[in-house]
């Protein structure tokens, strides 16, 4: 049966949620810390513990995913969380204010309060994805997960740069109120951006998620869980997912710190590095939206390839890394960021329209629950990797006399984790499994993966 599909202009405002969704983010994991350790001069251990706090409440994705297949309706789960994420984020600022005369009172509300940023990211990211996964044409998913997530790192920047600009000079008070304001912000965009999007594309039996025996269609979370686990490209999907985003993630709290020790960069100038590096990963993200969807009237390479392919050159980047820090001040090291960068871009948007694409494989009305359990494994990867990666760093710097083979060590490592990612994304589909027709590489160009699996 034909079923209508989400138009650019729709996609582009479902990218508005997520860039409000990034917005938000982005001051709670970045600005907090920051004022946290700078400005009340706490442990840098505090905001770490905060923010695991968040990823760790990733863990029950599945469960909003399943609940959004059950209504059959995404719309009020993405502006529900919404809602919890810019509460949340607003009494983290308060918190965050408080701990300056209260140190114990603020660090509890805080910890409540990021518990609800988990709750908030997790029920509307992943319903979002949902909407995305069941109503974006198969041959538009590389370039719609581009432009949401290029819209994501737009929402980034600009948020960022305005927020800082207005928190000057700095008080309590201004943080609690540019935060308050961030929030309420990104709420309002949210109710504008996806009001009538998902009505214009609903199909007659949404109405009716159950069927007609309705017990057969609507199983419990578990037996939906299980269902879903029990799906051979599901599980595989998950376990690439997980590998892949703990190399990702493992480079984030230790590229600067690298560039400072090994190159002997001040902190400004490491911070352009890492703008160096976000540059790189929005043309990795641009160049598999255009070449990989049919954006330019021809489709190059298949979403699978995109994936495994960014694997290979995130490998190649780290262990350039791993030269570089050898070689010494004489090695382009921007480039090798920039590099490093790209790569990683167009692995992470292969990876999320491969997963648009196979979230709807296997039993219907399961989109929500595969798209939570990936972002799960996801959260949890990212939330792992980032801890790890520091450990890793304090562990070698203890075992070498230079800091130089301690990094190598680290970079090389997330290296080979990325080549695994590359072997493991190649075999997801290949089980044996017959993917739905709506993703036979036939029927749709190769628009599918076998490939991967976010802020």
């Amino acid at each position: 049966m034909q079923t209508a599909t989400l138009g650019w202009v729709s996609i582009v405002r479902l990218g508005l949620v997520q860039a409000a969704l990034g917005a938000i983010v982005v001051l709670t994991t970045s600005t907090l810390n920051r004022v946290m350790v700078v400005e009340l001069a706490l442990p840098a251990t505090l905001p770490g513990a905060l923010v695991g706090v968040h990823y760790a409440v990733q863990m029950l994705r599945p469960r909003w995913g399943y609940g959004s297949d059950i209504t059959a309706r995404r719309t009020p789960w993405i502006v529900g969380g919404m809602a919890v994420l810019g509460g949340g984020g607003f009494l983290a600022a308060v918190a965050t204010a408080w701990m300056s005369v209260n140190l114990a009172g603020g660090i509890a509300l805080a910890v409540l309060s990021f518990f609800a940023i988990g709750i908030g990211v997790g029920a509307a990211g992943t319903s979002l994805l949902a909407l995305l996964a069941a109503k974006v044409d198969p041959g538009r998913r590389a370039a719609a997960a581009t432009l949401v997530w290029g819209m994501m790192i737009v929402g980034f920047v600009v948020t960022a740069t305005s927020a800082g600009h207005f928190l000057d000079p700095f008080s309590p008070q201004r943080l609690v109120a540019v935060t308050g304001g961030v929030s309420l912000a990104a709420f309002l965009v949210t109710l504008v951006a996806v009001f009538g999007v998902e009505k214009r594309v609903a199909r007659p039996d949404d109405a009716h998620p159950a069927g007609k025996d309705g017990a057969e269609e609507k199983p419990e979370f578990r037996q939906a869980l299980k269902e879903v686990w029990g799906e051979t490209t599901a599980r595989r999907f998950t376990i690439f997912i997980f590998v892949s985003m703990l190399a990702y993630s493992a480079q984030d709290l230790v590229l600067e710190p690298f560039a400072g020790t090994v190159f002997g960069m001040t902190p400004g100038e490491s911070t352009k590095l890492a703008g160096v590096q976000h540059s790189g990963v929005l043309v990795g993200m641009l160049l598999v939206g255009a070449l990989g969807s049919n954006v330019i009237g021809r489709r190059i390479g298949t979403m699978k390839s995109w994936t495994i392919g960014g694997c290979f050159a995130s490998a190649l980047a780290l262990f350039g890394l791993v030269t570089a820090g050898f070689w010494g001040p004489d090695w382009p090291i921007k480039g090798s960021v920039f590099f490093l960068g790209a790569a990683n871009g167009a692995f992470a948007v292969a990876a999320i329209a491969s997963m648009m694409g196979l979230a709807g494989a296997g039993r219907e009305r399961r989109e929500g629950v595969r798209m939570g359990l990936w972002g799960a494994a996801q959260g949890v990867a990212f939330g792992l990797g980032g801890f790890l990666g520091t450990v890793a760093i304090d562990t070698t710097r203890t075992i070498f006399a230079s800091p130089v083979p301690a990094y190598a060590m680290v970079f090389a490592i997330e290296g080979v984790f990325f080549l695994i990612s590359a072997w493991l994304a190649y075999r997801v589909d290949r089980a044996g499994e017959v993917i739905s027709a709506p993703l036979d590489v036939t029927a749709v160009g190769e628009e599918t993966l076998a490939g991967l699996g976010g802020r």
